[in-house]
């Protein structure tokens, strides 16, 4: 699948609730529909994975009532958005643990998984209970396990299978780190920061971002070639 890779860290869910004097859980119901917007326009957009920070390791820490909102809001999603995402060519896939999660929830994102498995427009990736450190150390695990070689290749090939590396991460509401997110992935992935809070975020704003990683010059470690106008010949003689 050729294409662009984005991650999306979508943060400011509460901040945008706190704002409008509501419960934080209202936020995470308000970015819903960027979830929408944004998974409706990636295609156009030119990207092909888009991979979304839905819920981190992390946020088992937070209010229960708060979690389970959010384990709520996912299977709701997987149900109310199926027939559309399979319209569309979606196809989703989870990244991250599925032992602690909810077992309503795991199932209705299973079920999602099975039904979207031959679609190809667009690869929708949800990290739920996601740890970039977690999973990269899970990595090494399976590969001492297997008797396989720790490199840099194998564990590549054990973090990520078939799936391109981020092109482009985009993480909203104002905060400039990466929060255990993708980290091996994003090696040479361009970051892009906005202000914008994750329930005001469309696809407009993700065409922006586009936009912007479209100017920016990818070296991966290496030098942009000069380019010069002086003819071959000419440098021949001057190199003597």
């Amino acid at each position: 699948m050729s294409g662009l890779h984005v991650a999306i860290i979508m943060d400011g869910n509460g901040r945008w609730a706190r704002m409008r004097g509501k419960p934080r859980w209202r936020g995470h119901v308000a970015g819903v529909e960027s979830v929408r917007d944004t998974v409706r326009g990636s295609p156009d957009l030119g990207v092909t994975t888009l991979t979304l920070y839905a819920f981190s390791s992390d946020n088992w820490k937070r209010p229960a009532a708060e979690v389970g909102r959010l384990f709520w809001l996912l299977r709701d999603y997987c149900g109310r958005e199926r027939d559309e995402l399979l319209a569309n060519g979606v196809r989703v896939t989870a990244i991250g643990r599925r032992d602690r999660l909810p077992r309503s929830a795991r199932l209705a994102l299973e079920q999602l998984e099975r039904a979207s498995a031959d679609r190809g427009r667009l690869h929708l990736r949800l990290a739920i209970d996601y740890s970039a450190q977690w999973m990269i150390a899970e990595a090494a695990r399976q590969l001492s396990q297997d008797g396989g070689s720790i490199t840099p290749d194998a564990l590549e090939r054990t973090l990520t299978g078939d799936v391109p590396p981020v092109d482009l991460l985009v993480r909203t509401a104002g905060e400039q780190r990466l929060s255990d997110f993708l980290l091996w992935e994003v090696a040479y992935a361009e970051l892009y920061f906005t202000k914008v809070l994750w329930p005001d975020f469309r696809r407009d704003h993700l065409a922006a971002a586009l936009a912007e990683f479209r100017r920016r010059e990818r070296r991966f470690g290496g030098l942009v070639p000069v380019v010069t106008e002086e003819p071959l010949e000419a440098l021949r003689v001057a190199a003597g």
